[in-house]
């Protein structure tokens, strides 16, 4: 038996807009073993970013228990949650969310040092993070001045810097062409099995989700494995 990394029972997740409420989760129930390359799939508007957000710590659920290595997260204070989403959990976005003023090294170093690693251990570990997704030569380069799959090998090295158990994707190759979108599919099976991360992925798309190991169907607020 593999070992849980991550479990979720009964997660509800509600939004209130204005008079209308929208019910985006309706009792969700998933485990993720430690090593897991989990595909979450479902059409647009299906709620694949709310669970992947309230499995990162990133929300919290309306009703429902998240449990990381046996600890609940609703036991976390605030800062418990803070650091659980810095050093444990790694976020790769579609829209990259890299800040544009800073270099691609200065990107990825910057998670590290919230995570107040020594700064010269911040800057090796992005150095070799850089290398290893294929962009050791473009380090001084500021978003502007890289393509979008660049971009998004940034984002990959920057979510790796603090080592994270999880790596969480949501819609990773949303803005890329499918070559761009499938090379960086390949890089993150490539870095799961390097690292030895756990990786779940949010998607629409089917021809990503056949990457996994594990797909996940999201159907009306509801899980079904596949």
């Amino acid at each position: 038996m593999s070992e849980i990394l991550l479990s979720a029972t009964g997660l509800k997740k509600t939004y209130v807009m204005g008079s209308r409420t929208l019910e985006v989760l309706r009792g969700v129930d998933v485990e993720i073993a430690r090593g897991d390359f989990v595909a979450l799939r479902g059409a647009s508007g299906t709620g694949k970013s709310t669970l992947l957000h309230l499995i990162g710590g990133l929300d919290t659920p309306n009703a429902g228990e998240i449990i990381f290595r046996g600890q609940k997260f609703s036991s976390y204070s605030e800062n418990e949650l803070t650091h659980f989403r810095n050093r444990r959990v790694g976020f790769v976005f579609q829209a990259y969310h890299l800040l544009p003023e800073l270099t691609a090294l200065e990107n990825v170093c910057l998670t590290a040092r919230i995570a107040r690693i020594p700064a010269s251990e911040a800057e090796q570990r992005a150095r070799k993070l850089l290398a290893l997704v294929g962009l050791n030569a473009r380090e001084d380069h500021k978003p502007s001045e890289l393509s979008g799959g660049e971009q998004q090998r940034v984002a990959i090295a920057r979510a790796l810097v603090n080592e994270p158990e999880l790596l969480l994707a949501d819609e990773p190759t949303g803005n890329l062409d499918s070559k761009t979108g499938m090379e960086i599919i390949e890089l993150l099976k490539r870095l799961r099995v390097e690292k030895q991360t756990t990786l779940v992925i949010a998607t629409h798309d089917e021809k990503v989700a056949a990457h996994a190991q594990r797909v996940i169907e999201l159907v009306d607020g509801r899980l079904a494995d596949k």
